[in-house]
């Protein structure tokens, strides 16, 4: 029987979830220095995290930053309730 610790990779106690959910703060370099430790060392044993955050680092330099102004206060409002709804399932 094959050990599982010698087999995977330390991904640094973070699941590919989690790795999502602390994207931003990651590139916005917000993390603690523990976390974001354990972020980067998810991200040498996990190839699709590792895609993942260059993807979000390719949108946010070719979207750049969007002016408040580009967006209808209505639309704002109503995107504003989504993500609330959605943080509200999540944290359930």
């Amino acid at each position: 029987m094959t050990d599982i610790s010698t087999t995977m990779p330390d991904l640094g106690g973070l699941t590919c979830k989690e790795m999502v959910e602390l994207v931003t703060d990651y590139l916005e370099d917000a993390l603690t220095s523990e976390l974001r430790a354990r972020f980067d060392r998810h991200l040498t044993g996990c190839p699709p995290c590792v895609t993942y955050v260059e993807q979000m680092r390719q949108t946010i330099a070719a979207l750049g930053c969007l002016p408040e102004e580009s967006i209808s206060e209505k639309d704002l409002n109503t995107l504003t309730a989504h993500f609330r709804r959605w943080r509200a399932e999540e944290d359930q």
